[in-house]
C-alpha cells in the first residue's frame, strides 16, 4: 500500500549564504503579494487569488533568480494564510534583525531532483545528509526550510511503501504529569522532564547572553521530547488496532501554575502523532471528553465517596472503591474509563 509521507534531511552548512539569499527574495515575493492583496481589497474590494496573484508575478523568475514554482508557491501558500486567519493583510516577512523570520523556500513538484547523489533546484547542487536514501524516491511539492539555529533542512514529500500493522489491541490513554501518558493496559510513559533538566543550564546560557547556547539548549530539549514521544506513538501503533485518548486542553492548563510541566509532557505533540501515524497505518483514533475519568470505579461504574476529587486529590495515586472493593491505581483507571467511552458505553 503506497502512501505520501514527508522526509526531512539537513543540507550541508556550505549552502547556507545561498539558502539565505534566496530566502531573501521569497520574503521579497511574499511581501509583495501582501500589498497587492491589500491594496486591491481597499481600493476595489476585491480578494486576489492564488491565480490572480501569479499574473503579477508572471516573468519575474529571471530578475529574482528564483524558481517559477516557487514564485507561485509563495502566492498560493499567501492565499491560504489570509483565508485561514481571515484577515485582509498579514504580517511581513522580515529579512533582518531580532524578527527576523525563518527562511522558507517552497517549490513545486518536479522543481526538485536527485542527481549525481545531490538535490538539484533552480540549476543549483545541494549536498544533503542523506538519512533516507533519497535516490530511490520520486519527489513531489517540498521546501527548503530554515530552524532557529540557522541550519537548513530539505522537505519533501514522496510516496512510500507502507506496511500495515497487525496488531489487534485497543488501548485507552490518559494524559498526566506524573506519567506523560498511562494506557489502559498499565503501560507507562514516565514523564521525561526535558525541559526541567536543562533548566538550570539554559538559566546560566540566558544570563550570560550565549544567544547560540541558548538555542542549541532549547533544540535540545525539544529533540529529546520529540524522540520519545516518537518512540511510544510508534510502538503504540504497531500492536493496536484502537487508540482511545482522552480530550485534556494543554492550552488551557498551561495558563495555570502547572505551565511548566503541562508544556514539557508534550501532550498535544503526542496527540499529533498518535493522529496521523493512525490515519497512515487505517488503525482507529479518537479523541474523547474525560470529565469524571479518574473519579468513576472502571469495574462498577460508581462515583464512590472514597474517588479522589479536585485539586486536593491529586497526591491520590491509589484509590479503593467503597462500593466494590476493587483497588485502582488512579490512572490507569482513568484510562479504563476513557476506552470504555471511545466505546460508547457510558
Amino acid at each position: 500500500m503506497k502512501q505520501t509521507k514527508t522526509l526531512k534531511v539537513r543540507v550541508r552548512d556550505k549552502h547556507i549564504p545561498l539558502l539565505n539569499e534566496m530566502a531573501r527574495r521569497v520574503n521579497f515575493v511574499w511581501n509583495y503579494a501582501n500589498e497587492l492583496s491589500e491594496r486591491s481589497i481597499r481600493e476595489r474590494g476585491v480578494f486576489l487569488s492564488a491565480y490572480d496573484i501569479q499574473k503579477y508575478t508572471d516573468g519575474s523568475s529571471t530578475e529574482l533568480l528564483l524558481h517559477s514554482h516557487t514564485i507561485q508557491q509563495v502566492g498560493k501558500e499567501y492565499v491560504t494564510r489570509r483565508n485561514q486567519f481571515k484577515k485582509r493583510k498579514l504580517a511581513w516577512r522580515k529579512s533582518g534583525g531580532v524578527r527576523r523570520s525563518l527562511g522558507w523556500i517552497p517549490f513545486k513538484s518536479g522543481s526538485a531532483k536527485w542527481k549525481s547523489g545531490q538535490v538539484y533546484h533552480n540549476g543549483h547542487y545541494f549536498k544533503v545528509w542523506d538519512s533516507y536514501g533519497l535516490g530511490e524516491y520520486r519527489f513531489k511539492a517540498g521546501s527548503f526550510s530554515e530552524d532557529a539555529r540557522g541550519r537548513w533542512y530539505f522537505n519533501v514529500s514522496v510516496e512510500v511503501e507502507v506496511e500495515i500493522p497487525t496488531g489487534q489491541d485497543r488501548i485507552g490513554i490518559d494524559l498526566g504529569l506524573k506519567d506523560t501518558a498511562t494506557c489502559s493496559d498499565s503501560t507507562k510513559l514516565e514523564a521525561g522532564r526535558f525541559y526541567r533538566d536543562l533548566e538550570d543550564k539554559l538559566a546560566v546560557a540566558q544570563r550570560a547572553g550565549k544567544k547560540k547556547r541558548v538555542r542549541a539548549i532549547h533544540a535540545k530539549i525539544a529533540n529529546r521530547r520529540k524522540d520519545a514521544l516518537h518512540k511510544f506513538s510508534r510502538e503504540l501503533v504497531n500492536r493496536c488496532g484502537e487508540i482511545i485518548v482522552g480530550d485534556v486542553s494543554p492550552t488551557t492548563l498551561a495558563k495555570t501554575r502547572m505551565a511548566k510541566s503541562v508544556l514539557d509532557a508534550g501532550w498535544g505533540q503526542l496527540k499529533t502523532m498518535l493522529e496521523y501515524k493512525c490515519a497512515h497505518a487505517g488503525i482507529v483514533f479518537k479523541v474523547v471528553g474525560e470529565q469524571y475519568t479518574t473519579q468513576t470505579c472502571s469495574d462498577c461504574g460508581a462515583l464512590p465517596d472514597s474517588r479522589p476529587r479536585g485539586i486536593a486529590g491529586l497526591g491520590i495515586r491509589e484509590w479503593t472503591c467503597c462500593a466494590c472493593g476493587v483497588t485502582h491505581d488512579r490512572d490507569v483507571n482513568a484510562a479504563r474509563n476513557i476506552l470504555a467511552l471511545g466505546h460508547e458505553r457510558p
